[in-house]
């Protein structure tokens, strides 16, 4: 089955998720994605949750990807990590900026080993800018944002998210820069740095209340989203147009919506007395009666669920979007599917593979190396 990237071969110099997330992506895409790994194997595949001794965290970002182990630190792993660059598409990373170039890999760096390549840099703030040597992971980039302070609310005490949504919004703009890199490359054969961060990430999900606030000064622009109770359970509703609220109301009271019905406010006791109505014909129903009913009546509505009522919808198993899947230390695992689905060149999630599993069949393939040679480098811990 051809994919759309068969045939591009990347080098993924990262760990957690911003940078891993990107490379599986281009994975399922069919993109040769050859994880560079520390010998026995990077930090998270030891990070919980554990099942049956694998992470799930290693295992839902990793999975599809060959595994090479190689200790650069020595001059004869990065010789290796050079052949491998001048075989390769793409290099991906997610250090902290400075390290690259201390690693002697940097893009310019790059560029002298084959001039058409692609560098592609996450980290958290960026490759210039007043926070580069700044550390960072997800929750600051909800925090540094605003995004935090309007969680579940439109002002009130900062909540963060149980996931981490920066690092997944990272990961998705490094491959749209990956793929529209690659399209350059292709009609002009230059090669280029392509720069994503954390905090610019997360800025995109608060635009429009920073606009908002830039050309009135006021906070607001965008409210809050605060399920409503039911007997049994939650629900949101999703009435944002004018006629999605008129029918709203034409149910919940009989009453028409005015001329100039505008969206329900966020919050009761905010002013809107329909809120307070809603919220009161809500709670005397339950979740499924709510839903029905609104479905019906033409209303954006969904329960609110937990995850393990998540994974028992249809609708998730009718689109793939967890596959079973064998797995060389638990057994088998539930993982993630291919969010991206296309008619002619489907993705094709892989396996989880063990630390350097990948190893020797890419030296072998890719620069040449013989049995003496692999054996020489294991015993100077050079691969493993």
């Amino acid at each position: 089955m051809n994919l759309s990237l068969d045939g591009v071969r990347v080098l993924e110099l990262a760990r957690y998720q911003a940078g891993p997330r990107g490379g599986m992506i281009m994975s399922d895409l069919g993109a040769e994605v050859i994880k560079i790994e520390r010998l026995g194997g990077e930090e998270t595949r030891k990070n919980p949750p554990i099942v049956r001794g694998q992470s799930v965290y290693f295992s839902v970002y990793n999975r599809g990807k060959k595994s090479l182990c190689l200790d650069m630190r020595q001059e004869r792993g990065k010789a290796i990590f050079a052949d491998l660059v001048s075989r390769s598409d793409m290099v991906l990373e997610n250090f902290r900026p400075g390290v690259m170039q201390a690693m002697g890999f940097a893009y310019e760096q790059l560029r002298a080993l084959k001039q058409d390549i692609i560098l592609v840099s996450v980290s958290g703030f960026g490759q210039y800018g007043p926070y580069i040597d700044r550390p960072a992971f997800d929750p600051l980039g909800q925090a540094m944002s605003g995004l935090m302070a309007l969680t579940g609310q439109p002002v009130g005490r900062p909540v963060g998210t149980a996931s981490s949504v920066v690092d997944r919004y990272t990961a998705l703009h490094a491959t749209i820069g990956a793929l529209a890199a690659l399209r350059h490359r292709d009609r002009t054969g230059e090669g280029q740095l392509v720069d994503v961060c954390l905090l610019d990430s997360a800025l995109t999900m608060v635009e429009i209340p920073m606009s908002y606030y830039l050309a009135t000064g006021e906070e607001g622009g965008e409210g809050g989203r605060p399920p409503y109770r039911a007997k049994d359970g939650w629900v949101v509703i999703a009435a944002t147009g004018r006629d999605m609220v008129g029918r709203l109301m034409a149910l919940v009271s009989g009453d028409a919506a005015p001329a100039d019905a505008g969206p329900i406010n966020s919050a009761a006791g905010a002013g809107d007395e329909r809120r307070k109505r809603l919220d009161a014909w809500c709670a005397d129903r339950t979740v499924d009666q709510i839903v029905a009913l609104l479905l019906d009546a033409g209303v954006p509505v969904a329960p609110v669920r937990t995850i393990p009522e998540a994974t028992r919808d249809p609708h998730l198993w009718a689109r793939e979007m967890l596959v079973k899947m064998p797995d060389p230390v638990a057994g088998e695992m539930y993982l993630p599917g291919a969010t991206v689905k296309m008619s002619r060149t489907p993705g094709k999630p892989g396996p989880v593979p063990t630390p350097g599993q990948h190893t020797d069949e890419l030296l072998t393939q890719l620069l040449g190396y013989d049995g003496a040679m692999l054996a020489e480098l294991r015993a100077a811990k050079v691969i493993g």
